[in-house]
């Protein structure tokens, strides 16, 4: 189960983390980056990820001098990159006055596992990796947080992309905080099932609000042939490259 994180995020981490978001960027060139998580929305697993080529990354920003601290576990960037099959980076950033810089020199990343200076671009290569469970999950609860705010209109509070944990998405709806419970299926399945346990799931929730919501997401190569009675299984999802999504909207659940 997941309670909703309302961590208060100071005024001075904030003006860190932006300037943190400016440099990699900046470091990027003419090339957006793309962004995992490029939000203060909570939960706080890292407090900056996004994709280079065929690597994922995932930051927790830190005061060098120790005197600010960000949301969230220490280990927290360390456990999704673990899941993602990612990199976890550590990028200290010091206050001059009222400017925070990166204090690495390049990109501003340290390899959390190594200690070593990080540059993302020498990195990337042409080697097909496999998207892992974790990860698949995580881009679904993208796309229906995305349908949330863009579709729907919605205010979100909060989502978190660990296939372990429900729900996923809590938002705001005319009715208050409403919570989305999303699960995600690799073709040549189709249809995504409702979690037996949902019941307690809206139990958990109930102190908060009675209302539910329940999302499939499917999932597919776009370079695959569709073809579900075909004996060639269905090629997998490559990260970096096209993927097909199915999605028609949140389930509203009626949960006693």
């Amino acid at each position: 189960m997941f309670d909703i994180e309302m961590h208060k995020v100071s005024e001075e981490f904030c003006q860190c983390w932006q300037a943190a978001g400016r440099h990699l960027q900046t470091k990027a060139g003419d090339s957006p980056l793309s962004w995992l998580k490029a939000d203060l929305n909570p939960p706080f697993l890292e407090h900056l990820s996004f994709r280079m080529g065929n690597q994922l990354y995932f930051i927790r920003v830190e005061d060098a001098d120790g005197h600010v601290t960000g949301p969230g576990s220490a280990d927290g960037f360390r456990v999704i990159a673990e899941g993602c099959n990612g990199i976890a980076c550590r990028m200290p950033m010091r206050r001059v006055g009222s400017t925070w810089n990166a204090q690495v020199p390049g990109w501003g990343l340290i390899d959390a596992k190594t200690g070593r200076r990080m540059d993302p671009v020498a990195l990337i290569s042409d080697e097909k990796i496999e998207m892992t469970d974790w990860e698949v999950h995580d881009f679904a609860v993208q796309v229906v947080r995305d349908y949330i705010v863009k579709k729907l209109g919605r205010e979100l509070i909060s989502s978190q992309g660990n296939p372990r944990v429900d729900p996923s998405i809590w938002f705001v709806d005319d009715n208050g905080p409403e919570w989305v419970v999303v699960r995600c299926v690799r073709f040549p399945e189709r249809v995504a099932i409702i979690p037996e346990n949902i019941t307690d799931i809206a139990i958990n929730c109930a102190r908060l609000s009675a209302f539910g919501h329940f999302a499939s997401v499917a999932i597919a190569n776009s370079e695959d042939s569709f073809n579900a009675s075909s004996k060639v299984p269905p090629l997998p999802l490559y990260r970096g490259h096209g993927i097909v999504v199915a999605f028609e909207g949140l389930i509203r659940l009626a949960v006693e």
